[in-house]
């Protein structure tokens, strides 16, 4: 019978996505496990894979198409003995390309499977040989995670989540589900719709640029962040002449490796070490309770075209300056082309955000919703400063403000994490031992 090939949730959040490349064509056979398209979400282009085998025998969704929600049918694979003709007819292809009005298209109903539940103990384990591959590389077993493929079979996304997905304490209950505010889905701000935008400027020149998915989903989150976090903000200065003289020490070492640690890196060392040293800040919002984290997750914005990614570095605490550095450099490469997959940029209680390096002095972040806090990096200026012994002197001072989450962590303790961090920074070999 054939197989409907359906858009794939990519990721936990994705909702719908963009048909960015075919890389097979009608007529052509394909095995389980094979690359069958690019698709792009709103912070990703992925690769998704065949999970059953057969001959591609009719494309429905064509390669450019934007905002293909998930789920909907997007291809038929035909098995043995069927034929192109024996492919269900769509009323019209969809034909959309990027910025293009898209006709509907309706496809003949044929087999569509929900997301499976693990299956019992000593049944037949249904996966894909990519899937069964990566699962006994991370040592998981397959009959205890759920499959989203045609038929309950399970597919990589299926073991890539199960990777990703935080061990819950046993006896801790599920959160409850809370209601994305209305903020999250409306394309434009309360009370300013687009036509009243464009009525405004109705004769003036503009150039109209359309929302893409990574640009819908920032305005959705940091709207959401402002209306419902209560920010408040928390503001120190530290000297960095211990730290710029230290950085260069080690850099002459590191030389021959090809490392060049950057006063980021430290600053990553410093965060991931203080949420250690003050646990109760290594926290996020879980909509009706605080889950306390262990391991030290640290998310760094990262600025791409058209957006950012907050990459996280996990158990940043437990790595050193050089490891630290090369990770996040990697992480920032592969940001920059759209190849990270979705654990890379997920998760972690902690936010840096840097912008020193546009010479930018002071600024307040907007927390990432459920981080905890986020820390606003401004640049190292030299400044008049007084010594220890009461002279006049100059020093390289960096500003730095904490935004903190008022119902995860409050003043004083966001006040003692915020000490932690400059304390390592002014003490830089600290961050050694």
């Amino acid at each position: 019978m054939a197989v409907e090939i359906l858009m794939p949730a990519l990721s936990p959040t994705m909702e719908e996505g963009t048909l960015a490349k075919w890389l097979v064509k009608e007529g052509d056979v394909v095995k389980s496990g094979q690359i069958l398209a690019e698709i792009e979400t709103d912070k990703a282009t992925m690769e998704f894979e065949a999970v059953d085998e057969g001959t591609v025998g009719k494309i429905l969704i064509a390669e450019g198409t934007a905002g293909v929600k998930v789920n909907t049918p997007i291809a038929v694979l035909l098995e043995d003995g069927e034929s192109l003709s024996d492919a269900p007819k769509a009323a019209a292809p969809v034909a959309e390309s990027r910025g293009e009005p898209r006709p509907t298209a309706v496809a003949t109903p044929v087999v569509s499977a929900p997301v499976a539940a693990p299956v019992a103990a000593g049944a037949r384990v249904f996966a894909s040989p990519l899937a069964r591959r990566i699962a006994t590389e991370k040592g998981l077993d397959l009959s205890k995670i759920a499959g989203s493929g045609p038929h309950g079979r399970i597919v990589r996304a299926d073991v890539e989540g199960a990777v990703a997905a935080p061990k819950a304490a046993p006896a801790a209950a599920a959160p409850a589900a809370t209601p994305a505010p209305a903020a999250a889905k409306a394309a434009a701000p309360a009370g300013m719709t687009a036509e009243t935008v464009m009525k405004i400027y109705a004769d003036r020149a503009y150039t109209e640029v359309p929302l893409d998915g990574m640009r819908r989903t920032i305005a959705a989150r940091l709207t959401e962040a402002k209306q419902t976090i209560p920010h408040f903000y928390l503001r120190r200065e530290v000297r960095l002449d211990a730290l710029m003289a230290f950085r260069e020490q080690l850099n002459k070492g590191l030389e021959s490796r090809g490392v060049k640690l950057s006063v980021n890196d430290f600053i990553i060392k410093a965060c991931a070490l203080a949420l250690q040293a003050v646990p109760d800040a290594n926290a996020v919002w879980a909509g009706d309770r605080i889950l306390k984290l262990k391991p030290s997750d640290v998310a760094v914005a990262v600025a791409i075209e058209g957006g950012l990614f907050t990459p996280v570095l996990r158990d940043a605490d437990k790595k050193t300056l050089s490891v630290l550095s090369a990770e996040m450099k990697d992480l920032a490469t592969r940001a920059k082309t759209k190849k990270l997959a979705p654990h890379e940029y997920q998760g972690g209680s902690f936010a840096i955000s840097n912008l020193g390096m546009m010479g930018i002095e002071n600024f307040d972040a907007v927390i990432n919703p459920p981080h905890g806090a986020i820390l606003a990096v401004g640049a190292g200026i030299k400044k008049p400063v007084v010594l220890k012994d009461g002279s006049l002197g100059v020093a390289t001072v960096m500003s730095m403000t904490l935004s903190v989450d008022h119902r995860v962590i409050d003043g004083a303790l966001g006040a003692e994490f915020l000490k932690v961090v400059v304390e390592a920074l002014e003490n830089p070999i600290s961050m050694l031992a």
